[in-house]
């Protein structure tokens, strides 16, 4: 089999007067990229603050031509279990289907079909090395510029905290520049986003505050450090990564 895997660590911390800087969750990530062009991305993520704590597993799979192929995704909320499911993607000549099963206790078993026209940039899978790896969808050789991206996710909950349903959501992402940023993983040459909530109703309903993050300048797009301002005083930060 060739493939090449990226595996890695990110800490999650507060911004929040109380909590500066004190821990508050963690992610493990890899990225499998096989021979074929495929990539395979998992995720385990664990959030304790704020309440209720929120333990996400996901699995996401790009085809050949990178576009949304799979989404497994497992939660507990609450240490009590939230619900499991799986998004499809079935791409068409102008637009395709996206289909979910999915089961909960608050909802049951629930099947879904949602056509599209137009096109989508993927599908959005809450773990923050899932938001770098989405950045992808820019084209950086227009130099700093923003545009619309269209993703559909298993829950527009802001922490992704519902049982999976199929949620389209529209938001802005700009290509801010280049920079050179230092963490604990590592010194990386990088490229600033932002994800800005102004396209529509918002996530859930509530705009979702600016969202900065700075993704290694390569194929790989690897998170590296990042933070959500607003009400949610959030900040990431790579601390373990190996190729």
């Amino acid at each position: 089999m060739q493939h090449r895997t990226i595996s890695g660590r990110i800490r999650y911390t507060s911004k929040k007067p109380e909590m500066l800087d004190r821990e508050r969750g963690r992610e493990w990530f890899s990225f499998t990229h096989h021979g074929d062009g495929s990539t395979i991305f998992r995720a385990r993520c664990e959030i304790e603050e704020p309440a209720p704590t929120v333990m996400r597993d996901i699995v996401y799979v790009l085809d050949g031509q990178g576009q949304p192929q799979d989404l497994h995704v497992h939660l507990t909320v609450g240490d009590e279990y939230m619900g499991s499911g799986w998004l499809h993607h079935t791409p068409g000549e102008n637009g395709g289907l996206i289909e979910c099963e999915s089961y909960g206790p608050s909802i049951g078993r629930i099947s879904q079909k949602m056509p599209y026209a137009g096109r989508i940039d993927g599908f959005g899978t809450h773990p923050i090395a899932g938001d770098g790896y989405t950045t992808r969808c820019m084209d950086v050789s227009k130099g700093p510029h923003r545009r619309k991206i269209r993703v559909f996710l298993p829950s527009p909950d802001h922490r992704g905290a519902t049982p999976p349903l199929i949620a389209e959501v529209q938001i802005g992402l700009e290509y801010v520049g280049d920079e050179t940023v230092t963490v604990a993983a590592g010194t990386f040459d990088c490229r600033h986003f932002r994800f800005i909530d102004d396209e529509g109703p918002g996530m859930g309903g509530t705009p979702h505050p600016h969202y900065d993050m700075w993704v290694t300048a390569d194929s790989d797009a690897v998170f590296v450090r990042g933070g959500v301002g607003g009400y949610m005083q959030t900040w990431y930060e790579l601390v373990e990564l190996e190729r």
